[in-house]
């Protein structure tokens, strides 16, 4: 996605993530089956990044981030920890095969609570955020159809159970057109009571 900068060309544009983050172990454990995957199937094996749900995805200057990350902040504090659990294994008819989110409720209402500060994640009115209400794990994407018909006859019938505890939200952006994001900052969820003046201190 490129937008042109026609107004503010001293900013650069990033793409951004909101995403849950599984624990280290569970992490390693879903990185062994993309690997499996990979090799299975004839995809390209490299080092994978950690596992993530993601929640919402924008694009925005970099200007408006530190703005962003306050109202973050802010939303992350007022919340407390909820388990996730997740199960079995789902796809994108023909081209994507994930791991399913069995315990949406929690999730869904995290977002809604996110859609509150979308005005500071678009540059125009063209380039709106997009919040994601069917969460999931990525395991395999941009499979061609011999790969996904093949695979999908295995996983839709292979067994997965696992839970982990969300305990924050990571903020992760990458320049239009990379391929890494980079973490940039942890939002933990502490279960406090926001006051009003802090959430009006940037408004949106």
């Amino acid at each position: 996605m490129k937008i042109k900068p026609s107004f503010i060309p001293a900013y650069e544009i990033y793409e951004y993530r909101i995403i849950l983050q599984p624990h280290e172990d569970l992490c390693n454990k879903i990185n062994a089956i993309k690997r499996s995957f990979a090799e299975m199937y004839q995809l390209p094996v490299y080092r994978y990044a950690k596992p993530d749900i993601s929640l919402v995805r924008f694009t925005q200057y970099e200007m408006v981030e530190e703005k962003i990350m306050y109202r973050l902040q802010n939303i992350a504090m007022s919340n407390a920890s909820f388990p996730i659990e997740l199960k079995d294994y789902g796809s994108f008819p023909t081209h994507s095969i994930f791991i399913n989110v069995a315990t949406k409720t929690n999730i869904v209402a995290f977002v809604k609570e996110i859609k509150s500060i979308q005005k500071l994640m678009k540059p125009d009115d063209e380039h709106k955020p997009h919040f994601i209400i069917e969460p999931f794990i990525t395991i395999a994407a941009k499979l061609l159809p011999w790969q996904y018909e093949k695979a999908w006859l295995e996983y839709s019938n292979t067994n997965f159970t696992a839970m982990f505890m969300a305990n924050e939200i990571l903020l992760v952006k990458r320049k239009a057109g990379e391929k890494k994001y980079h973490t940039i900052k942890h939002f933990q969820f502490l279960n406090q009571k926001i006051t009003a003046a802090q959430t009006s201190l940037f408004t949106c």
